[in-house]
């Protein structure tokens, strides 16, 4: 849900003018504008081509469009600090059924109920249906044409739809016609996507579908290309098919039921063994069957019955090969038209029957591992949905184990429907999935933990079903032989498949709703004559394969799934009859759908803008004077392909030249970033078709694909209903576009599922803010920073560290691991800022800071560009940061770097020994005081390792080194350092020690091993001794003394207080927030120990240079007198940094002593901060 309100937007609005400031200047300097001709002749440092899928306009881009397109724009940034030359295009997809199906709705709305429309009173939907509907895991791979419901919102109105995006009736009205979705839509997506500075060339931006003649030529000239290649067919295709009207029926012919596309359903054949029931005993000699649909083959190892509903019809009817199949007259209808009878259409119905009547009846049914199950009554099945016959998985289905349990546990129940013991009793639930958090009979752990008492609990029933079936499908592992460990979402398709081809099953379709034609005629799903791509073709797979092979994924997941999908990809239909697009060249009756035009055209942008000028559609003069029907198949095979011959055209070779070397240098296309869910369709359908295209040029072929998972929204789903829900625009608006940049590159890497979290945005803000507060801070002290030579150890490791972060980062950037490359190059690069400022009392090192600013700004400028290119100016850079390159590495001290780390470590240790000691000490309830808090430390370190330690460490050594970076398991260990003598007596704390070096080598690294540290301790605590007393408040002590639990690296420390006699120190100066206070002065304090205490006291104090002490020539009148404006000085003397104070504790004395001078200072001093 949304965070809390802001207390103020000072900082987002200082963002935001930067930013708007900053995008002036790339547009007026066309810092993304890129052409081959313009390029320097020197290219050693290669291209960068990135391209994103052309997101959908019927509507605003949202904050899940901005994470998956991010992941290009943050490549980009990076790739031109490496000195490549960058293309980044951006097309906009208006191919398809939505737009124009919500156009017509609209048109209808307003010719039924008038404009602006009076719509009737909506009716109470029916309850029930809402509760029983069914949890379907989506098939991606039907493409976009099922989430043009989604899309279009949960409005029963298109009217109210368009009026919840904020646009007025006048406004709305024009939308009844597609045309103007094509005109309004796409400027804003441009609008909104330059407020986040994206390095898009927008000259290469167009719109598809015919109304861009350019595009349309090219969707034309791809699919001819495919044509010729024998890569289209056309055959039958599942489709939506009315059969009163004759015809499929798209979109615009439905009553209700838009945007319902088929389900596909396994159908289980279950064959009735003999006897027959008396209802089927006239069925006798045939191959009878009950058939199940399922959504579930993989299950199907576990069914342990069969289910009817014993009040529901039935009938059996003949199939093509005569075979007698039982289910609903609805299931049969759809089986009709899908090849199922001899006749389409046409049901031959031999047996009517009730559910009742097969009740009983004994079934073989494939891979399960009982030989016979039996027909049993289940009450909640229903008509509208399936067959009215369902195979029983009670492991897997709450639903199942319910009603199962419900026969075993009710004998009267068993005796109402003629059920014997022997057909219930003896069947159990067969383990047949692992679900993570489920176990291997997930259904019995989900019941009994939601305490399932019956079917009849509905409700409950379908929480427990929501919640299995998709961490099922995503997370699920088999347990059956031949897929063991096996994810389900990888096997499901194989199982059916393997089904199918030994005839146990067939695939079955049906509406995934009901669909209603505007005939009223209830609709089926039927195989109709279409065109498709041939993707099961053995050869185009095979090479595709190939393709993907060489294909750099990031991750392995994706490649897994790239090859699940590329696996069981058949045919897919690249033709519809109603929307938007290209027409078929060869039969302009049908229309390219959406999924099919959009394979190739990256290859169109690297030519776009010398054809359409930047105008998105078309319909501009071309910059080459070239027209739209000068671009026939000719001239496109010789701009696209090596070796085509010049063709017979009126374009002048020296323009086709130009169109073919844009082509040759951007392509093959770099990288391509994309939501996951797009693999099993687009772009696997990206690689089939690009191989298909180039087949003889692999050079051309994608290189690489980062696919990312979901973006969440503060850890929950993004949703419109809800309110968790942000466009691009409102974010920006919110974060600032560099604000919310940064939230998005740390919101995730992986193929999992990312997390925006707002809370998280409003610190990065506060971060970068903070940031160039800092910059500007430091540019105005530049004189007061300390030059000469880099050479003090904190100097040194800072040099270190941020040449160590310039590496990894470097790394991270390369992997595309952006969270990981925030990391590395923010977060912690600003923490050894922070580290260094603290340790380095002696002030920081001006050439250092500088260094660090401008790393710093480099690194983080591919997220936050705007900020970036500010702080390059500030910083008088004379060119834009866009053109800056990425910061040379100098060489990393490890071992320097690990010392500094163990200073932090003995720090941080150090506090909470601290802590500890100060804790009253436990036992009895008393009012016990805490200790005083200690003011000396001693700090012993050891040169070497005890011997049981050194022995121990060897040991480790050793197994290390053989076994290739490995430590064999405790148990081996313990034998063996138990067997040698030295260590008998030792042996309660080997072990341990044992545990703490493999954690520390699996944190640290191999060093870990070392029998010395590669560094000398005490030179690291003496050289940062003040930072250690003034960081923890001690007086400075530290000694070299060996003890027995005290080892390298591990330094052992003692508290003690030492006694002091109090004094008051008074600030006589006005107006300046400073205070007395009271403060111990023990034996032997400075002036330096004094001040330090002071500054622990008083925060407002900063610089211990600019404090002074005095003392009162009269130590007894002096504090006495009424302090005079102006004269703090007079009857004060200046006490020497060189003085030492020394202390009398039994008359509570102070004196000090200077030059040999002895002086009483009585119990006052006064303190003057200039």
């Amino acid at each position: 849900m949304p965070g809390p309100e802001r207390k103020g937007t000072a900082k987002v609005d200082f963002l935001k003018k930067i930013e708007k400031e900053i995008q002036q200047k790339w547009d007026a300097e066309k810092v993304f504008e890129v052409d081959t001709s313009h390029l320097e002749k020197q290219t050693s440092n290669g291209k960068y081509f990135v391209t994103f899928p052309y997101p959908y306009m019927n509507g605003r881009l949202h904050l899940g469009h901005t994470f998956s397109l991010s992941k290009c724009e943050f490549a980009v940034g990076y790739q031109r600090l490496k000195g490549k030359h960058c293309l980044f295009p951006f097309g906009l997809h208006c191919t398809g059924m939505p737009i124009k199906a919500c156009a017509d709705k609209l048109k209808r709305e307003l010719e039924l109920y008038g404009c602006p429309p009076d719509f009737p009173d909506e009716e109470e939907e029916d309850e029930i249906s809402v509760k029983t509907e069914d949890i379907i895991i989506k098939d991606k791979a039907k493409g976009k044409k099922s989430k043009a419901a989604a899309k279009a919102g949960s409005s029963k109105y298109q009217w109210d739809i368009m009026k919840s995006l904020g646009l007025s009736d006048e406004e709305i009205v024009k939308f009844a016609e597609a045309e103007h979705w094509l005109d309004y839509f796409p400027p804003l997506a441009i609008q909104d996507l330059k407020k986040i500075g994206l390095k898009v060339d927008w000259r290469r931006s167009f719109i598809t579908t015919d109304i861009n003649p350019y595009y349309d030529s090219f969707v034309r000239w791809q699919f001819l290309t495919l044509r010729e290649k024998n890569k289209i067919k056309f055959g039958k295709r599942y489709t939506i098919y009315s059969p009163k009207d004759g015809q499929p029926c798209m979109d615009h012919d439905r009553q209700t039921g838009e945007g319902v596309g088929p389900q596909e359903y396994t159908l289980i054949r279950l064959k009735v063994l003999e006897p027959y029931p008396s209802k089927l005993s006239g069925l006798k000699g045939k191959n009878t069957f009950l058939v199940a649909a399922t959504l579930r083959p993989e299950t199907m190892f576990g069914q342990t019955n069969c289910w009817v509903r014993p009040d529901m019809k039935y009938i059996g009817f003949e199939t093509a090969n005569g075979d007698i199949f039982i289910c609903t007259q609805r299931a049969a209808r759809n089986m009709s038209y899908q090849g199922f009878t001899k006749d389409n259409g046409v049901v031959p119905v031999v047996k009517e029957l009730m559910g009742e009547e097969i009740l009983g009846a004994s079934l073989s049914a494939p891979l399960t591992c009982y030989k016979v199950i039996y027909v049993l009554p289940m009450l909640t099945i229903k008509e509208d949905k399936g067959t009215g016959i369902v195979t029983s998985v009670p492991s897997d289905s709450p639903d199942d184990l319910a009603a199962l349990r419900d026969l075993k546990k009710k004998q009267a129940l068993r005796a109402k429907y003629g059920i014997r013991d022997d057909m219930v009793l003896p069947f159990e639930p067969v383990p047949v999935l692992e679900i993570p958090g489920f176990g291997n009979l997930a259904a019995v752990t989900i019941c009994d933990e939601l305490k399932i008492q019956s079917q009849n609990d509905r409700e409950k029933l379908a929480e427990a079903k929501e919640k299995l079936y998709l961490k099922g499908f995503y997370d699920g592992v088999m347990l059956v032989d031949g897929f063991k460990g096996q994810k389900i979402q990888d096997v499901k398709k194989t199982i059916q498949k393997n089904m199918i081809d030994t005839g146990d099953a067939f695939i079955y379709m049906e509406p995934e709703k009901q669909v209603i034609s505007r005939s009223s005629d209830e609709c089926v799903v039927a195989l109709c004559d279409q065109w498709y791509l041939d993707y099961g073709e053995e050869n185009w797979k095979k090479q595709t394969f190939q393709c993907l092979k060489n294909l750099e994924t990031f991750c392995e997941e994706t490649r897994r799934n790239f090859e699940a999908s590329l696996d069981w990809l058949q045919d897919h239909a690249c033709s519809r009859t109603y929307g938007l697009g290209t027409r078929l060249p060869w039969d302009e009756q049908w229309l390219i759908e959406s999924l099919s035009d959009s394979t190739i055209y990256m290859a169109f942008y690297t030519v776009a803008h010398l054809l359409q000028g930047g105008n998105l559609h078309g319909q501009a003069e071309s910059p080459l004077g070239i027209r739209p029907q000068q671009m026939t198949k000719d001239v496109w095979d010789y701009v696209f392909f090596k070796d085509a011959p010049i063709p017979k055209t009126q374009i002048p070779k020296e323009k086709l030249d130009q169109l073919k070397q844009e082509f040759e240098f951007w392509y093959p296309v770099d990288l391509r970033a994309s939501g996951k869910d797009l693999i099993p369709n687009h772009l696997s359908y990206y690689l089939y078709n690009h191989v298909a295209m180039w087949p003889e040029q692999s050079d051309k072929w994608p290189v690489a694909v980062r696919a990312n998972g979901h973006l969440l929204l503060n850890s929950e789903k993004m949703s419109k209903s809800t309110g968790n829900f942000l466009t691009l625009t409102q974010a920006v608006d919110k974060f600032s576009a560099d604000g919310m940049r940064l939230a998005l590159a740390d919101a995730g890497d992986t193929i999992e599922d990312a997390n925006f979290v707002e809370a998280m945005a409003d610190a990065g803000i506060l971060r970068l803010y903070t940031w160039v507060e800092w910059v500007k801070e430091m540019l105005t002290n530049w004189d007061s920073l300390r030059s000469g030579s880099v050479s003090t150890l904190n100097d040194r490791v800072f040099a270190s560290e941020m040449n160590a972060g310039i590496i990894k980062t470097d790394q991270n950037y390369e992997k595309m691991m952006f969270k990981e490359a925030l990391k590395t190059g923010f977060f912690e690069f600003q923490a050894a800022k922070d580290k260094y400022r603290e340790l380095a009392v002696e002030g920081m090192h001006r050439e250092l800071v500088f260094r660090f600013i401008e790393v710093q700004t480099l690194l983080l400028a591919p997220f936050c560009p705007h900020l970036c290119e500010h702080i390059w100016t500030l910083l008088g850079k004379p060119d834009s940061i866009m053109n800056a390159l990425w910061p040379v590495a100098g060489p990393v001290d490890d071992s320097l770097i690990r010392s500094s780390q163990y200073l932090m470590e003995v720090a941080h240790d150090l506090r909470l020994r601290l802590k500890n000691y100060m804790m009253p000490a436990k036992g009895k309830k008393t009012d016990k005081q805490p200790p005083q808090r200690p003011s000396h430390c001693t700090i012993y370190v050891a040169k070497n390792y005890p011997p049981w330690q050194h022995t121990t460490l060897s040991v480790l050594r050793n197994h290390f080194e053989a076994n290739s970076g490995k430590f064999p398991d405790n148990k081996v260990l313990a034998s063996e350092l138990g067997n040698l003598s030295e260590l008998k007596k030792y042996m309660k704390k080997v072990m341990p020690f044992v545990a703490m070096i493999k954690e520390n080598v699996e944190k640290k690294g191999p060093h870990v091993l070392d029998l010395q540290l590669e560094f000398d301790e005490q030179a690291v605590l003496m050289e940062n001794i003040v930072y250690l007393t003034n960081s923890l408040e001690f007086a400075s002590e530290a000694e070299d003394k060996i003890r027995e639990d005290c080892c390298p690296g591990k330094p052992l420390n003692v508290f003690r207080t030492e006694p002091g006699v109090p004094i008051s120190l008074v600030n006589p100066q006005p107006s300046n927030g400073y205070f007395s206070t009271k403060i111990d002065i023990r034996q032997g304090d400075s002036c330096d120990s004094i001040i330090r205490r002071l500054m622990k006291m008083d925060r407002g104090i900063k610089d211990l240079s600019k404090v002074k002490l005095m003392r009162f020539d009269d130590p007894l009148l002096g504090p006495r007198r009424v302090p005079v404006l102006g004269k703090e000085y007079c009857e004060k003397t200046l006490i020497s940094e060189h003085a030492v104070f020394h202390v009398d504790l039994v008359s509570k004395k102070i004196h000090l002593t200077e030059n040999g001078l002895r002086t009483d200072i009585g119990d006052t001093i006064v303190y003057l901060v200039h």
